[in-house]
């Protein structure tokens, strides 16, 4: 399979000079809409260097780069370690022209694998574009520039989640794409635009988002726990447990994309028992998703951290309650201040929970 190719830009160096954003989203539980009202609720504090412990999509590290902190993110997924290498620790790494057309094309001497063929048939995407991920993850995978390689997975996710139902890959549901019927969701112009169209738009955002801040940040891939080092502040978004117990399991919704780039071993990851091939569970990410393990584990991460700021991003209606968490709290802090936004709602959620920061000092 063969894609046009990308015109050459007539100034690479524009892509430089424009004024740095995060790029477009949708994945579930994204900060990116309220990074303002969390740098006004924080700015007045005194830290330089931050440790976003939880970072998902690495929109609110973004935000604090762009303030000049020193900015440590981390997160359990490896993939969303891909994007914040893409986007925070990487200072000018950019995809050019040759690298796009490299990506998006198959070449002599690449044996190109056909596991996403043979395993995820009719259940996320079609054949043909099956066959089209298969050969971009093994071009993928043969780029040395790490951070050329994160920005190349980031547009690949992006990709994959744009031409999904609901953005997600919780459930085997490709027939919602096919079916011939009116909708009162989704977008199907999005999900009838081929790939490499989609690919060369978001790898185009990442570009124009990276950026250095004259300081060394970093992206880490390890269990919150297990983060070393000291930090002025540590800004804490742990994955969230609905009043009726049910916890996000982002493993669960974006499976997926954890799977493209561990890719020699997806095979092996692969829950056998799930009609959709979702991966194997792991018990450190369990912890938060558990209503009978979180109150220890948020004790036991103030602990660790208590040397520190702490900044809880929450909501109202949780597991712990926010009055919990802040008797937690005022175990290692003795200034803890509450700061509530109200009618924000996220992506995709029929929740209109307040969103809510506890601050303990």
């Amino acid at each position: 399979m063969r894609a046009t190719a990308i015109e050459p830009l007539d100034n690479q160096q524009e892509l430089i000079k424009c004024v740095p954003m995060f790029p477009s989203t949708r994945f579930q539980g994204s900060k990116l809409k309220i990074v303002d009202w969390i740098w006004d609720s924080v700015k007045q504090l005194d830290f330089v260097s931050v440790l976003d412990l939880f970072g998902g999509t690495g929109s609110v590290g973004y935000m604090l780069k762009q303030k000049g902190k020193i900015v440590t993110y981390n997160d359990i997924l490896k993939f969303n370690w891909y994007i914040a290498l893409a986007l925070i620790e990487n200072d000018d790494s950019q995809l050019l022209p040759d690298d796009i057309n490299f990506i998006l094309n198959q070449h002599e001497g690449i044996e190109y694998p056909t596991f996403i063929q043979e395993t995820f048939r009719d259940i996320y995407f079609t054949d043909e574009e099956n066959i089209w991920i298969d050969i971009v993850a093994a071009n993928i995978r043969k780029i040395d520039d790490i951070y050329k390689k994160a920005i190349a997975y980031f547009a690949l996710f992006q990709s994959c989640i744009s031409k999904r139902p609901f953005n997600l890959f919780h459930r085997k549901n490709l027939y919602l794409r096919k079916s011939n019927v009116k909708r009162n969701f989704g977008n199907k112009a999005t999900w009838d635009t081929p790939f490499d169209v989609h690919f060369r738009r978001f790898a185009k955002e990442a570009n124009l988002a990276v950026f250095t801040n004259g300081k060394k940040n970093r992206s880490l891939n390890v269990d919150a726990f297990d983060v070393k080092g000291n930090y002025d502040l540590i800004y804490i978004d742990t994955p969230y447990i609905s009043s009726k117990g049910i916890g996000t399991d982002y493993l669960s919704f974006y499976h997926f994309l954890e799977g493209l780039v561990d890719y020699e071993h997806w095979p092996g990851m692969i829950n056998d028992r799930t009609k959709h091939k979702c991966l194997k569970g792991q018990d450190n990410m369990a912890t938060w998703t558990d209503k009978k393990r979180i109150h220890k584990a948020f004790d036991r991460l103030f602990q660790k951290f208590s040397n520190s700021i702490l900044v809880v991003s929450y909501r109202s209606d949780g597991i712990p309650s926010v009055e919990e968490l802040l008797r937690l709290l005022n175990k290692y802090k003795q200034n803890i201040r509450e700061v509530k936004r109200k009618n924000y709602k996220y992506v995709l959620s029929t929740n209109h929970s307040e969103e809510i920061l506890l601050i303990g000092t």
